[in-house]
């Protein structure tokens, strides 16, 4: 099996849930806003209109609308990005969840 088949087999293996979340996106001390398109156990798809890079670390802050749930946090890494008119798309890995 190649590394594309392989790759493609492995997105396959986790459920993807559509999102459209605000999220915030906390990169070298700098906060920009962004939506999470969507969300799996070990991954995210989101839209920044700021520039990152493949291999940026990024700490992700989706607040929860409900007093009793928790929101989410995740330390994640950019693995792949595209650009898209004025906005980025980003594929980023979860790397730890708090």
């Amino acid at each position: 099996m190649s590394a594309n088949e392989r790759d493609y087999a492995e997105k396959r293996d986790f459920i993807r849930m559509r999102v459209d979340a605000g999220v915030s996106l906390i990169h070298a001390g700098q906060e920009i806003a962004g939506v999470c398109l969507d969300l799996s156990s070990s991954g995210m798809q989101v839209q920044a209109q700021h520039p990152f890079n493949v291999g940026d670390q990024l700490k992700v802050r989706i607040d929860s609308e409900h007093a009793a749930l928790k929101g989410l946090e995740a330390d994640t890494e950019v693995v792949w990005a595209r650009k898209e008119g004025d906005d980025q798309h980003l594929g980023l890995k979860i790397l730890k969840m708090y």
